[in-house]
């Protein structure tokens, strides 16, 4: 055995060169003489050098020197290579073998086609150069995946293109140093990697260098190779290396060529019509038409009946025109300026939206098309977009997005520079939130207002943004437009099969500058002398089908006229209109919701007391059937304590809630819930999901859970409780868009402390404070956002209360005319509701109330945070049964109301100060002389029940008393209106004609409230048919005194100490007399 080992050590001793003779007697001798044992890295190399086989190696060996054709081939080979120099370990190969390679391992002849000889194996070694020319090109092919999109010509302008002596350096840096020009036409096996080869297993180096740059370096640049998935990257890979993979059909090519001449051809009509007006045309970008009509193809093929769009203003009534097939003639008529012939104040043309039902053409499938309207407050309507489309999907059962497609359209500058596209982006994998994959699709024109990318972001693209969840990024030269089709079928494919997003980048320009009247060569001199060089995509495209004889010059003519005579036809027609309507704008139409109803009947909101037992008895209990289901000591004992308000008929807070809740899903009614920490509430007042405590080692993850409310009845509706991303301006965007989808579901968002709502400002201001008044679109979505000054500092205190009142919709000049009813009225003409419930039962009715409207209104709620505890913030059953409704106001019903002569001081408050005043007043024995009015709804102002109480009390002293410091709270809305309603009424009761003419309230009293001529100047025919009385002011006007915190810049202090002192003068100066 030593002997054999000796052989192999010596054998790989020998001179590569040395004659076969003088080898054997080298070895001979050698091994003869006292040679060294080999060393014992070499044995363990040598595997079959063991044990009796040295005899059997020794007598292989002899044959071999007298005749090498005597022995196997793997003996030829091993003596070979030993003889040749190999180093122990080096000489022995292993048989090739028909099973699969083990783990990090690869087959011999995998290395390169020559190899596959047997020969080749046989008659010498591996050499490294082999090896490593083989590693750097698969180092080579990641490169170019990895950053060929450095240096894609995606740019129509070439102002960021890099020049063609560096691009591929700064791609393959060094890989290409070692190979010579004649290495170019040396064959190499593909890995399996990439999918250049097609069929093809082995290239020449030169065509897998030319066919990777035909895949990532011309008109498309593909950022994937961040996504840690190998089945996505392979999947994207596939799509774009394969050759041929964007072959086009004439058919195809015809198809695209006609849709990219509507686009165009929209846009020069209207530069030509209507050319002092501000339009945000598409010029530059004119290949988004036919991009999104290829989306909206490719998916529907794939079983997408409905899509939900949102984009900002460029484009957007080309969009309309081309994609929804919105009338020309109701898109001309914006340009008019024409009287409106319906209700709502409207909006500027390019912010509308739209709903469509139409046949694809291509398809032949009926889809829904949606463009959700939006504000000027660019990628603000993306979450909404996400919201609406989640609820079409969960109203249709659509589980997987299938279904339901959102396709969010965004510009650059805003893409990289707003926030809210960074927060819906993380909502698109959480499981209450995602929409199962959006496509977007930027409009990249390179430029902002006037800000070039260089000052307006700090990553490479505006999209970088994507990369946070791993979404595939399609950068695409604009006027390239097979490229961009190729691109938007691999979107739609990925999308499909994945349901993760993913986004095309429009690399393009803008023509003209931000709008058709603004001057760009102010600022972008360089940009703006190229572009008026360059040809529009339209004759780009032209040209090249008529050169490849797709369509000739007359063909290619005839398409653009007949759009023309389409477009003609239309602006005629629109001439002879002489209104535009709101309704035509609707992007969330309830059908069947309105008719057949009263819309000044609400149903009720009470209901029957086992139902009530049902539900809290349901809410206080563990989970049914579940002997080890383990739940929380503390939690159990939440539960025991609801169980006893059960036995003794009230109820809390939560339980309030809980009940309003149950009820409605008894009904049928969907209920959501959503915002951050809500499934057990800030406070830890909710827990409307138990835990199971115990949890095992091999199971750390929360798994078992029970919803109470969900297992109510057995055929109830579901009901939705999920903890939201910590997110405030996309979540509330979010809920809002799924409110617009059904209006037979409570929709409601809670803030983690109500001042919170204030970095979602946006979608309050810009939705649902005027989104019925602009776009005609009801929502009922309701924000509960807790309110309270409890010592907890400047940012934990207020919900500025003040911000809300203030941009509500009611006049406080004007005293409504009291009916029977004058209260749903007031809901109907207002924008939203605001209230500040101080009772359980009442925020049972309110939540209630929403669903039994024969309408829909945005509610805002100031909820409580230390009365979810309070032991006087009880409500009993009585409260909630049949025959009971929501209290606006809630009247003394103590002492003083028994002698309301002899009451000195009538206190209107509303909220938690209520406990603090009544506290306060048994202590010092007034109860009495001083009545407390709870005013439980603030706006719309209950003018009927205000003047009723003051007038019940007509000796009393008339205080208003809050929490809120003097410019802040309901203070400066209620002061007016309590004036109005006590020393000068003006009812303004309508015709009895009013109720044959279908104009809305707003719209027939509109040009009457905000007249645009002086009094004098209206015609008695112009004026609306109304009954004036006006009680003139007394002179022993009643007026309301403040009584509360002074004026204060922060909301609250963050002292302990100053908190209770200001708490004190406050109690002082509304109960001293």
């Amino acid at each position: 055995m030593n002997r054999a080992r000796a052989m192999s050590y010596l054998l790989s001793r020998a001179s590569p060169g040395m004659p076969l003779g003088a080898s054997r007697a080298w070895l001979i001798g050698a091994t003869r003489s006292k040679a060294s044992a080999p060393p014992s890295a070499a044995l363990a190399a040598e595997p079959f050098l063991n044990g009796s086989s040295s005899n059997y190696v020794e007598e292989m060996y002899t044959a071999w020197l007298s005749d090498p054709k005597s022995v196997h081939q793997s003996w030829d080979t091993f003596f070979r290579n030993a003889v040749s120099g190999a180093r122990p370990g080096e000489a022995y190969t292993a048989p090739p073998s028909l099973a699969e390679p083990q783990a990090n391992h690869v087959p011999l002849t995998s290395l390169a086609p020559a190899l596959a000889s047997p020969q080749m194996v046989s008659d010498a070694p591996i050499s490294d150069k082999v090896i490593d020319d083989h590693l750097a090109v698969q180092g080579i092919i990641r490169a170019y995946q990895i950053r060929g999109h450095s240096i894609a010509k995606i740019d129509p302008l070439g102002i960021n293109t890099v020049e063609d002596s560096q691009s591929r350096a700064l791609v393959v840096r060094n890989y290409m140093n070692r190979f010579s020009e004649s290495d170019m036409e040396r064959s190499f096996k593909l890995p399996l990697s990439t999918f250049v080869g097609g069929s093809e297993t082995t290239l020449p180096l030169k065509e897998i260098i030319k066919r990777l740059e035909d895949a990532y370096c011309r008109s498309i640049g593909v950022e994937f190779m961040f996504i840690n998935s190998l089945e996505q990257c392979n999947w994207i890979r596939q799509k774009f290396e394969t050759p041929g993979i964007m072959y086009m059909s004439a058919q195809e090519k015809r198809l695209l060529l006609a849709r990219l001449t509507r686009s165009h051809g929209f846009e020069a009509f209207l530069a030509r019509k209507f050319s002092s007006e501000k339009r945000f045309g598409l010029e530059g970008c004119e290949i988004l038409i036919p991009a999104m009509k290829q989306v909206i193809d490719r998916s529907t093929s794939l079983g997408v009946e409905s899509f939900v769009m949102g984009m900002p203003h460029r484009g957007r009534l080309n969009v309309l025109s081309n994609v929804c097939r919105k009338p020309l003639e109701h898109i001309f008529c914006q340009f008019a300026g024409l009287d409106t012939g319906d209700e709502g104040s409207g909006d500027v043309k390019y912010h509308l939206g739209t709903y469509v039902e139409r046949l694809n053409r291509v398809t032949n499938k009926n889809i829904r098309l949606a463009i959700v309207a939006n504000p000027s407050h660019l990628e603000a309507v993306n979450p909404v977009v996400q919201g609406k489309t989640r609820a079409e999907q969960f109203y249709h059962g659509d589980s997987e997005g299938n279904k339901v497609l959102s396709v969010l359209l965004h510009g650059d500058a805003a893409f990289s520079g707003q926030g809210i596209v960074y927060e819906t982006f993380h909502l698109s994998e959480l499981p209450q939130y995602t929409t199962h994959g959006t496509i977007h699709v930027v409009v990249n024109n390179q430029i902002g207002f006037t800000t070039d990318p260089r000052m307006s972001r700090s990553s490479p693209y505006c999209t970088d943004v994507a990369r946070v969840v791993n979404a595939p990024i399609f950068h695409v030269n604009a006027d390239d437009p097979e490229a961009v089709m190729h691109v938007c079928n691999v979107a739609a494919d990925w999308r499909h099969t994945f349901h993760k997003d993913v986004v095309i980048d429009l690399v393009c320009y803008r023509r003209n500058g931000h709008n058709e009247i603004d001057e760009p060569m102010f600022t972008q001199p360089l940009m703006y002398n190229r572009i008026r060089k360059l040809k529009p995509c339209i004759d780009l495209y032209s040209d090249k089908l008529v050169s490849e004889g797709v369509v000739t010059k007359e063909e290619a003519k005839e398409v653009r006229d007949k759009y023309e005579k389409i477009l003609e036809e239309a602006f005629a027609a629109a001439k002879m209109e002489t209104r535009v309507f709101n309704k035509h704008w609707i992007d969330s139409p309830w059908s069947g919701f309105f008719e057949g109803k009263d819309p000044l009947r609400a149903s009720p909101t009470g209901i029957h007391e086992d139902t009530i037992t049902h539900i809290c008895r349901r809410f206080s209990s563990a989970p049914p059937n579940a002997s080890d289901f383990v739940i929380h000591r503390g939690l159990q004992r939440i539960l025991n304590a609801r169980m006893e308000m059960v036995k003794e008929r009230t109820i809390d807070w939560a339980m309030g809630e809980a009940v309003a809740f149950g009820s409605l899903l008894k009904e049928g009614i969907h209920v959501r819930l959503s915002g951050q920490d809500v499934e057990r509430g800030t406070f830890s007042h909710r827990h409307h999901i138990l835990h199971h405590q115990k949890v095992t080692n091999d199971s750390p993850v929360d798994k078992s859970q029970y919803n109470a409310l969900a297992h109510l009845y057995p055929d109830q509706a579901p009901y939705t409780v999920c903890n939201s991303s910590l997110s405030e301006y996309a979540v509330l965007g979010f809920e809002l868009g799924f409110s617009m989808t059904n209006p037979n579901a409570l929709v409601i968002w809670e803030a983690q402390f109500g001042d919170f709502h204030n970095t979602a400002q946006c979608i309050i201001d810009q939705f649902i404070a005027s989104g019925q008044s602009k776009w005609i679109r009801q929502t009922g979505l309701v924000l509960l956002l807790p309110h309270g000054m409890e010592g907890m500092g400047p940012e934990h205190s207020s919900a500025r209360l003040e911000r809300f009142l203030q941009m509500t919709s009611d006049d406080p000049d004007i005293l409504p005319a009291f009916s029977s009813d004058f209260a749903i009225r007031q809901l109907s003409d207002i924008n939203w509701i605001v209230a500040s419930c101080s009772t359980p039962a009442n925020l049972f009715h309110i939540l209630r109330r929403q669903i039994a409207l024969p309408f829909r209104k945005p509610l805002i709620l100031m909820t409580p945070k230390s009365l979810l505890r309070h032991p006087e913030a009880k409500s009993p059953f009585d409260d909630m049964v049949e025959g009971t409704e929501f209290q606006r106001v809630i009247p003394e019903a103590g002492p003083a109301s028994k002698n309301p002569a002899g009451v000195k001081r009538l206190i209107f408050c509303s909220g938690k100060v209520y406990y603090d005043l009544t506290a306060a007043r048994k202590e010092a024995g007034l109860e009495e002389s001083i009545a407390i009015s709870r005013m439980e709804q603030i706006a719309p102002f209950p003018y009927d029940l205000v003047k009723q109480e003051c007038d019940k009390y007509p000796e009393a002293e008339l205080v208003w008393s809050q929490e809120e410091h003097k410019n802040m709270g309901a203070w400066s809305y209620i002061q007016p209106r309590i004036a109005t309603a006590l020393n000068c009424e003006k009812h303004l009761i309508p015709s009895a004609s009013e109720s044959q003419e279908s104009q809305s309230w707003y719209e027939y009293w509109f040009p009457w409230l905000f007249p645009t001529s002086s009094p004098s100047e209206v015609s008695p025919s112009e004026a609306p048919a109304t009954t004036q009385s006006e009680t003139p002011v007394a002179s022993d006007t009643r007026v309301v005194r403040y009584a509360g915190r002074p004026v204060s810049a922060s909301p609250a202090t963050g002292n302990k100490k100053t908190h209770l002192r200001e708490l004190k003068n406050l109690l002082e100066d509304a109960l001293a007399l």
